[in-house]
């Protein structure tokens, strides 16, 4: 499938209008329902296959956020072999008590596995918790990004962001 054409699918199956609050507190008259493209194995091996070129050389972890992140950096890690860290909103308060989940990331290189973003908010707060872990994240991809270029927050904190699709991919 060529990323025209995943495009073209994505836009069929997940992208809605009408009126909608993002996460970074944004109003749209669209939305990419994530959920819609991620549960299609077609589609997510489709999504993987692109997005593996974009995966910066050296990555040693693929850390996929919560909740969307997690299932293109399972589908990534399939397709590489490159292990991956399930990283949640919030340390859980049972069992490990931990917000990082998988292989250890001290002092490896991580690359954050995003499905949509719009400003990096998420992305921000993951990538300061996995530092103080140890781990070197500099790199960020994602399936979607809705902003408008490189967001400035992102490169304030060192990040570089590697979209598959842009808004105006998806137009």
């Amino acid at each position: 499938m060529t990323k025209a054409d995943l495009a073209r699918e994505i836009v069929q199956i997940a992208k809605l209008t009408g009126h909608f609050k993002l996460r970074s507190g944004q109003t749209s008259e669209f939305y990419f329902d994530k959920y819609r493209f991620e549960s299609q194995p077609r589609l997510l091996a489709a999504i993987a296959e692109q997005m593996k070129p974009l995966i910066p050389a050296g990555t040693e972890v693929l850390a996929g956020l919560e909740m969307g992140g997690i299932p293109v950096a399972t589908a990534l890690s399939l397709q590489t072999g490159i292990p991956v860290a399930f990283v949640r909103k919030k340390a859980k308060d049972y069992g490990t008590c931990q917000f990082a989940e998988g292989v250890e990331l001290k002092g490896r290189n991580v690359c954050v596995i995003e499905d949509v973003v719009t400003t990096g908010g998420q992305v921000i707060l993951s990538t300061q918790d996995l530092r103080s872990l140890g781990a070197k994240v500099e790199n960020v991809l994602c399936v979607i990004h809705r902003g408008s270029g490189q967001e400035p927050k992102l490169s304030e904190i060192g990040l570089k962001l590697h979209p598959l699709l842009t808004s105006r991919d998806l137009e």
